[in-house]
């Protein structure tokens, strides 16, 4: 009866630190996104011409940022930033401005 319930006790501390993981933020794509705030703002919230990201369509960043990296998107500075970036980086920024609040 013991074993029994130290293992559904184990199961349990396992299944809950999933559910914290999967809720925590992205902290590597925090740090990450902190290098764009030079341009977009603080959390991708621009004051300037240039545009604000924060709280973006995922999808709609993400298509954007592949654009710049594959070149087929003019920009000034953008290609040369998101050619520093996987695809599946990309996509955790693209995740980590949406989910800014405007």
């Amino acid at each position: 009866m013991k074993r029994i319930l130290g293992l559904a006790a184990a199961t349990l501390a396992l299944l809950g630190g999933a559910a914290q993981a999967q809720t925590a933020p992205d902290l590597q794509a925090r740090a990450w996104a902190a290098s764009c705030a030079a341009c977009h703002g603080t959390d991708g919230k621009s004051h300037s011409a240039i545009p604000a990201i924060a709280g973006q369509d995922k999808a709609v960043l993400l298509q954007k940022l592949l654009a710049y990296k594959q070149g087929t998107l003019p920009a000034t500075v953008m290609h040369q930033h998101a050619k520093g970036y996987t695809d599946a980086e990309l996509d955790r920024l693209a995740a980590h401005f949406a989910r800014q609040p405007k």
